[in-house]
């Protein structure tokens, strides 16, 4: 299923197995879990969009190139991706993390994501894996301009404008490990909840959770 979607067929299976292993399986059953493979495929994912980034923007600074790449290589986006190529229905969990949601949670399926391009990367080489992600992300990648936009800097500018507020964010969840965290912001104005976001990293929730609370201002505003 997940090669039909993708266009590709890998030489090596084992390794799309081993890249749909999450360690909750693994340590059940012995076998190697994605965790590697997933190291590598953030790293490769990260590394195309900088350089198609690189070569699209010529003009652009260091600062706007980051901005871009953090809103595209992010854990939603992943996680939507993984959703597209019905990566969580062939995601191999352990019984614990099964009955507790596992195939739902957007760690595991976006961690599964990036195993999958790590284990393409492997079998397959650069020119193939760029292409697939490429295809992916055309969207992000093609001047989508809507994911580039500091709805920080926009919900400040609207909310002090309209309701004479500044907008104060909190961190109400941090999960993960260390090396791997994600977290869940909330934005309020006074003590009305604006909006909440994710990410895996604060500056990147705090943007999705300046997003929502846009979205929601414009609902107030049109329902006037």
């Amino acid at each position: 299923m997940i090669e039909k979607k993708l266009d590709y067929k890998f030489k090596d299976r084992e390794l799309l197995k081993t890249a749909l292993t999450h360690s909750s399986y693994a340590n059940e059953t012995s076998v190697e879990s994605n965790e590697r493979l997933e190291f590598l495929g953030d790293a490769v994912v990260g590394f195309v969009v900088a350089h198609v980034l690189f070569k699209r923007y010529p003009e652009a600074t260091e600062g706007v190139l980051s901005k871009m790449r953090s809103s595209i290589v992010s854990r939603v986006n992943f996680a939507h991706f993984a959703r597209e190529l019905k990566i969580d229905k062939q995601l191999l969990l352990g019984k614990g993390e099964e009955n507790t949601g596992g195939r739902e949670r957007e760690s595991n399926i976006s961690g599964t994501f990036e195993a999958v391009i790590g284990a393409i990367f492997i079998d397959g080489g650069y020119r193939k894996v760029y292409k697939i992600i490429t295809e992916l992300l055309k969207d992000c990648l093609n001047g989508d301009e809507e994911i580039f936009k500091d709805y920080k800097t926009k919900l400040q500018e609207v909310a002090q404008r309209e309701f004479k507020k500044v907008p104060k964010y909190k961190v109400v969840l941090e999960e993960g490990l260390p090396h791997d965290k994600c977290f869940h912001i909330e934005v309020k104005l006074g003590r009305k909840s604006f909006g909440k976001g994710l990410g895996k990293n604060k500056k990147q929730a705090e943007q999705e959770a300046a997003k929502q609370g846009l979205e929601r201002m414009e609902k107030l505003k049109n329902s006037k």
